[in-house]
């Protein structure tokens, strides 16, 4: 038996593939160890079987209720005042991929939870070693895994424009950026977060002159976006007014950059679902000299005035908040409470997996971070300051590792994060939501081509015939 006939029938008689497409008679029995073996092929596997495993995926998903999603249309619900009292967590899933987003779809199963969002940025797709459509098959076979079921919320987070590579040549820069919305959206990301903030200038005395670059290379590249959406999804595009990290957004930059985009959007063209503005958070926090996090001064009520502007002016869905993973549990109920749209996540769920992991494949790690990350270390840094702000880089190089990590150690980090999601759902009030999903997003069954099929037609002569 060949690889591809081997995971057609890792699950028995219960799953059917034949003439490209997939049938399932029991779909329990996706819930299974035979998933492992499949997402594990879909990212470890040789080209044939990583393209076959990733195909053979999505079209489970499609056949049993658990299709890629946009979440624009719940989005502009909110921004008619048609839902509202939650806050949307979007989770950076870096490292062990498959068993982070098991954890975060079993508790999503527990709490009926329906309003949450699995992305990775620009820069994590690089150093995480994780491609769009990679990243993809193993968030579709995590909720396959535990048996959930409905729209599955996939973002590209920071699809963002280098100002200093836009400065020298602008563009090839906004070139990459397009580039990577294609490859994404084709792996089934439905979700984008258009980031040209780098490019507000603020030494122009107007705010519309700051903000322009910002809003016309956003719509250039949200055009591609809408020019690229499969047929009946609206891919949910965010626009960003401020850098995460420098000074506070006001509703004044809100303005001159949305009456900007708004402006130069072509007439029918579908613009923005939600705005990520800047409210005191810095992505991964201030790391102080002992590894230990700077508080944070969160101004709750910016944020506030913020999405209310955004909901009411423009129909968003209101503000996005950056940079929350390494806020205190403390600050985490006050997002519903400020109607505030959606917040990202992302580092608190490295540091646990670093916390977690055994203490010598840490200490390997560090070691290689010594040599490949050296260049990052400024002569003020510390070791912890370093390994901190650095060892993100080495989840890439050490995927395997961190996916076969002991049993032991991936049940001591799963209960952590069921844990942490548990808490943090409950905290956005985002338990129950996914009938508010079901009642605004539906989701197009779209199929894809089994990859030998795929192949066979790109190379057939235009006047070959290919039908049955």
């Amino acid at each position: 038996m060949d690889k591809i006939e081997t995971l057609n029938s890792l699950f028995g008689a219960d799953v059917t593939v034949k003439d490209g497409r997939v049938s399932v008679a029991r779909d329990t029995a996706i819930a299974s160890t035979a998933m492992d073996r499949l997402v594990r092929a879909a990212v470890f596997g040789d080209n044939d079987e990583k393209d076959h495993a990733r195909w053979l995926i999505w079209e489970l998903g499609q056949a049993v209720g658990v299709p890629a999603a946009s979440i624009h249309d719940l989005y502009m619900a909110r921004g008619r005042g048609e839902v509202h009292g939650f806050t949307v967590p979007a989770m950076n899933v870096r490292g062990m991929s498959y068993d982070t987003a098991r954890s975060i779809f079993r508790t999503a199963i527990a709490m009926k939870a329906g309003a949450f969002i699995l992305e990775i940025a620009r820069s994590e797709i690089a150093y995480t070693d994780q491609r769009p459509s990679e990243y993809v098959a193993v968030m579709l076979a995590a909720a396959l895994r535990e048996g959930f079921r409905g729209p599955v919320f996939i973002q590209g987070d920071h699809f963002q424009v280098s100002a200093k590579k836009y400065a020298v040549d602008p563009g090839p820069e906004v070139e990459a950026v397009k580039a990577l919305a294609r490859e994404a959206i084709a792996a089934g990301f439905y979700n984008i977060d258009i980031d040209t903030s780098t490019l507000v200038d603020i030494s122009k005395p107007a705010l519309d002159e700051q903000q322009r670059l910002n809003y016309e290379v956003g719509v250039d590249i949200l055009k591609t976006v809408r020019e690229l959406e499969p047929k009946g999804v609206t891919i949910s595009v965010g626009g960003e007014i401020g850098e995460v990290g420098t000074e506070n957004s006001t509703v004044e930059e809100l303005r001159a950059y949305m009456n900007g985009f708004n402006a130069a959007l072509p007439r029918g063209v579908a613009g923005l679902s939600k705005i990520s503005v800047q409210s005191g958070t810095s992505h991964g926090g201030v790391v102080l000299a002992d590894g230990s996090i700077a508080d944070v001064k969160l101004d709750l009520d910016t944020l506030e005035r913020l999405s209310k502007v955004a909901r009411d002016e423009y129909h968003l869905a209101g503000a996005v908040q950056h940079g929350a993973s390494t806020l205190p549990d403390t600050a985490f109920h006050n997002f519903p409470k400020r109607e505030t749209a959606e917040i990202h996540l992302a580092t608190n769920f490295q540091n646990m997996l670093f916390d977690y992991m055994p203490a010598e494949l840490r200490e390997q790690i560090y070691e290689w971070l010594k040599t490949n990350a050296k260049d990052e270390r400024k002569p003020t840094d510390t070791d912890e300051q370093f390994f901190y702000k650095t060892r993100k880089k080495a989840l890439g190089p050490f995927k395997k590792q961190l996916w076969d990590l002991p049993s032991d150690a991936k049940a001591k980090l799963a209960k952590a994060y069921d844990e942490k999601f548990t808490f943090l759902f409950n905290q956005l009030a985002i338990g129950n939501t996914a009938a508010m999903v079901a009642k605004f997003v539906h989701a197009p069954a779209i199929h894809r081509l089994d990859p030998s099929e795929a192949v066979a037609v790109a190379a057939a002569p235009d006047d070959a015939d290919l039908s049955d």
